[in-house]
């Protein structure tokens, strides 16, 4: 896979996992993250070992640094058909010293690139909190444009429900 400015992307190793497992447990990392059950480092080693393979239908990989070639967040391209060309995109970056340094643009703008040449899609889509202010300028950079908006579907940790906006990006809105 061809890599961005300052990050290629990469399969998921089993070593990742503690890395991963520490992100998961983050407050901060997690805040605006579907909630799940706590897992125990031994649950998401065994989740890991029985991930199934990438493919054309979901395709995960984590983002390294270029220049640490540090692991420092996951993407992944799921629920992809080929017959409608159309993929949803999941991301998030649990170093938080990589947060504001453009390595998520990078990521995205990585990703988004793989998911058009290579995957051929036509459209990425993906959904956001709407007071994920961050998020939402970060995909509008790569050219991600809203579409609508999910009244109080997204239960915070906090038990508070927020609104999602649905975005996408056509194939020839990729900014590159």
């Amino acid at each position: 896979m061809k890599p961005g400015k300052l990050v290629r992307l990469r399969p998921l190793e089993p070593e990742d996992t503690e890395t991963i497992w520490r992100w998961h447990n983050d407050d901060d990392v997690t805040r605006w993250l579907d909630a799940d059950y706590d897992e125990s480092l031994a649950q998401l080693r065994k989740r890991t070992e029985d991930r199934v393979r990438n493919s054309y239908a979901k395709a995960v990989f984590g983002v390294e640094t270029l220049a640490e070639g540090k692991l420092i967040g996951i993407t992944a391209l799921r629920d992809a058909t080929p017959e409608v060309g159309r993929a949803e995109l999941d991301v998030y970056l649990g170093q938080k010293d990589f947060w504001n340094g453009g390595y998520g643009t990078d990521a995205l703008r990585t990703l988004c690139a793989y998911g058009f040449d290579v995957m051929r899609l036509h459209l990425i889509a993906l959904w956001v909190v709407a007071e994920n202010e961050g998020a939402r300028a970060c995909y509008r950079k790569v050219g991600f444009q809203e579409d609508g908006r999910h009244r109080e579907c997204f239960r915070a940790r906090d038990g508070r429900y927020h609104d999602m906006i649905l975005m996408s990006l056509l194939e020839g809105d990729l900014v590159r």
